[in-house]
């Protein structure tokens, strides 16, 4: 009988969540999506020492360390590619997602350097955090066609104003909502269909595929199998490779969850919002407002460290 990996790639897109480039050779996904966080801990990897010092080298002496950042995020990114058939997910500077031109500006910065080394833009996923300066920058790459990844989303507001900016691909962080509820009520049974986080992503998926939205969900940030299992059918998903390695190791029936016929069904009614409710709709969700805060502070930090370690590499 086949594995739960590849009954799953039967009406999802798996996306490896790492920047390990074995782990993607043994699972096989379609795309890769990479964070500042995921960067650093393959960048200290003895084995990615090479890269580290081919980007500190195409960048230049006079490069500024943001500068650096960026070919080694590109560096990593052309790796990747060379291993999935698809597209990889290369991320803005966190400490700009609340500035909408300099979004778009290092954006297309890193487009750049793909297209430099012949990669197409279509094989590029710019990833942004969802804020509403984020989306806005997102809105203007996308009419240029700059492929984009909205990240650190964790509300339907946050989903809502992305479609309607016509967002290539948004990322929910499921196990990220599930450790918020968790925390405030750790004797709950958040188990299978009753998590928060996938209950949250289900509803995105419904409302987007109930009126007709052609912005992808991308389920990420999993705790469990049991998380993914329960979001079968979503257009994609992105797994970290501890997770592919228990679905591939597991034969177990796998049922599709979710499914774009039945959306279609649904009770829904069609929401706006213009940036003042866009903020009041995010205020009024704590563990939205919190967690995509301490998001951006975590990859901010995780940028920072990486700029010194390159330092130390320039010397």
């Amino acid at each position: 009988m086949s594995t739960q990996l590849d009954q799953l790639k039967q009406f999802t897109v798996v996306v490896a969540d790492t920047g390990d480039f074995a782990s993607m050779k043994e699972f096989a996904p379609r795309d890769a999506t990479t964070n500042p966080s995921l960067i650093l801990k393959a960048a200290a990897m003895p084995a990615y020492a090479p890269l580290v010092d081919e980007a500190i080298k195409a960048a230049g002496p006079a490069a500024t360390l943001p500068q650096v950042i960026d070919r080694l995020l590109v560096v990593f990114g052309l790796e990747i590619l060379k291993i999935v058939p698809g597209r990889v997910s290369s991320e803005v500077d966190a400490r700009l997602s609340f500035d909408t031109a300099a979004t778009v500006a290092k954006a297309r910065e890193i487009i750049a350097l793909y297209e430099k080394a012949g990669i197409s833009r279509n094989r590029v996923l710019i990833k942004i955090a969802s804020t509403w300066e984020g989306i806005k920058a997102a809105e203007q790459l996308e009419k240029d066609g700059i492929h984009c990844n909205l990240t650190l989303l964790f509300s339907f507001a946050q989903a809502v104003a992305c479609a309607e900016a016509g967002i290539t691909l948004i990322s929910p962080f499921v196990g990220r909502i599930l450790d918020w509820h968790k925390a405030k009520k750790p004797d709950a049974n958040f188990v299978g269909a009753a998590d928060p986080g996938v209950i949250s992503v289900t509803q995105i998926y419904t409302y987007y595929k109930k009126f007709g939205y052609k912005t992808e969900v991308m389920g990420a940030s999993f705790r469990n199998i049991g998380e993914i299992t329960e979001l079968a059918g979503c257009d994609l998903l992105t797994i970290a490779p501890a997770l592919l390695a228990e679905l591939k190791a597991s034969t177990a029936p796998l049922v599709r969850k979710l499914d774009p016929a039945k959306a279609t069904s649904a009770d829904l009614k069609k929401v706006t919002f213009n940036e003042a409710a866009f903020r009041f709709a995010l205020n009024e969700d704590a563990m939205a407002t919190e967690k995509t805060a301490e998001g951006i502070r975590l990859f901010s930090a995780d940028i920072e460290k990486l700029e010194q370690l390159i330092a130390q590499k320039r010397g």
